[in-house]
């Protein structure tokens, strides 16, 4: 079953916390609240997809110490930073670290909520993506170090015979590598062969 999206929430003001709650349950969106960075650290489970809501002043761990944290543990999560009167400069150092936006407090209700759904969907897009690059890494892991060679070369355009005399094997051998590589990558044409190796980062 598909995990819901969570709209977490950190920031030390309950009464922030509070009106967050209201204004995303008002529109069906599961919502998760914590009033520190390190209550949030402890519980954090990257699988779980959504976004996150995070003070940037707070005492003890503030927000950008949170998203420096975060940035550790391969964080994926979409940030929205809540900042005061003043902050900017602080935003443009916490969005230059891979927050997805910020927002001045208080923040107004419509704002706060298309940002939010803006968040959530590129969350999905960005777990698509990792998931669509973990796949390619597991084919990736049935070739051989020689079927590896071969494919980048192929990928680089590089004719079966010029392939061949780098690697001093026959043309034949080449072919037969060629088709042992995608009958193992599950590639119908050399195209997609091309493809694949672009996407898995080879080129």
């Amino acid at each position: 079953m598909e995990q819901q999206p969570v709209v977490f929430v950190v920031d030390d003001d309950p009464a922030v916390r509070t009106g967050i709650k209201f204004l995303v349950s008002s529109v069906d969106l599961q919502f998760a609240e914590f009033s520190s960075a390190r209550e949030f650290l402890d519980s954090y489970d990257p699988s779980r997809p959504g976004c996150l809501i995070l003070d940037i002043r707070m005492p003890k761990m503030g927000g950008l110490e949170l998203q420096d944290e975060l940035n550790k543990l391969d964080f994926i999560l979409p940030i929205i930073f809540l900042t005061g009167h003043g902050d900017v400069p602080v935003s443009v150092k916490a969005l230059k670290a891979g927050a997805f936006d910020f927002i001045e407090k208080p923040p107004q209700d419509q704002v706060l909520l298309d940002t939010i759904q803006k968040a959530l969907r590129k969350d999905a897009q960005d777990r698509e993506t990792m998931q669509h690059k973990q796949q390619l890494k597991a084919k990736l892991s049935l070739l051989s170090d020689k079927d590896v060679e071969v494919l980048k070369m192929i990928a680089d355009s590089q004719p079966n015979k010029t392939i061949a005399f780098k690697m001093g094997l026959s043309e034949k051998t080449i072919e037969y590598h060629r088709a042992k590589i995608m009958k193992k990558l599950e590639v119908p044409s050399i195209q997609e062969l091309v493809k694949f190796a672009l996407e898995a980062g080879m080129l």
